[in-house]
């Protein structure tokens, strides 16, 4: 008899313990369930930070969408708009500036025989850079006449005059009609004020008595990078 209690309260025993490893079994794969569950949602989590990240850094989501709600068309557009006008910018910067009475040395030679009726100034750069030389020279041969001498509108060329370092530029300028009958006044030296801000210059005649200037017939060519016939024919 008191081996049959003892098997019986054995037997008891490891049931209970068999049942208890199975409550915990169960209550193990309840806990890893869960854990899965929010290791899946960790996961879910991270993934949708690194597209808010990916959002942040260039306007944009994985649909092509900006964060504000407008289409990554759009932003593309403005960074196209921003390329432009930095590429405006570069372009109005890398322009020549207008030519100053720094940058070049102005000088006046007869032009043609005598009678002599025109001279030829040349402005040649001097400077380390280009610049444009803008329009005609603007001349004042007398003290008595403070008008500047007219330009003549067919010797403007088609396109800008720009010099580069050491290059010259021409104008053309007649003085007179080369008639005995003329008001001629003789001119030693004479001014030449370059258009765009470029300042004035003091030029000296050509020859050794000077040039004979009728301010009534005087007339000037624009700056040109060589004297062209019939343009400057006048």
């Amino acid at each position: 008899m008191r081996t049959f209690r003892s098997r019986t309260t054995l037997l008891a025993a490891t049931g209970a313990a068999v049942f208890a490893l199975s409550l915990t079994g169960c209550g193990g794969g309840d806990s890893d369930t869960k854990s899965a569950g929010s290791t899946g949602s960790e996961r879910t989590v991270s993934v949708g930070g690194a597209k808010a990240d990916r959002s942040t850094a260039d306007g944009s989501t994985a649909d092509g969408s900006t964060a504000d709600g407008s289409s990554g068309q759009a932003a593309k557009g403005g960074a196209g708009a921003k390329a432009t006008v930095a590429a405006g910018g570069s372009g109005a910067a890398a322009a020549a500036p207008a030519c100053t009475t720094k940058d070049v040395s102005i000088s006046a030679a007869r032009h043609g025989g005598p009678p002599y009726t025109h001279i030829v100034l040349t402005a040649k750069n001097t400077s380390g850079h280009s610049c444009e030389m803008t329009g005609f020279p603007e001349i004042q041969f007398l003290e008595s006449h403070k008008q500047n001498v007219p330009a003549v509108a067919k010797s403007k060329p088609t396109s800008p005059v720009v010099l580069k370092a050491g290059a010259p530029a021409y104008a053309l300028v007649k003085v007179s009609d080369g008639g005995v009958d003329e008001k001629n006044e003789p001119v030693s030296g004479f001014s030449v004020t370059l258009q765009g801000g470029g300042g004035m210059a003091a030029v000296t005649a050509p020859g050794s008595g000077g040039i004979a200037v009728d301010p009534a017939k005087a007339l000037t060519g624009f700056w040109t990078y060589e004297l062209r016939n019939g343009a400057d024919d006048f």
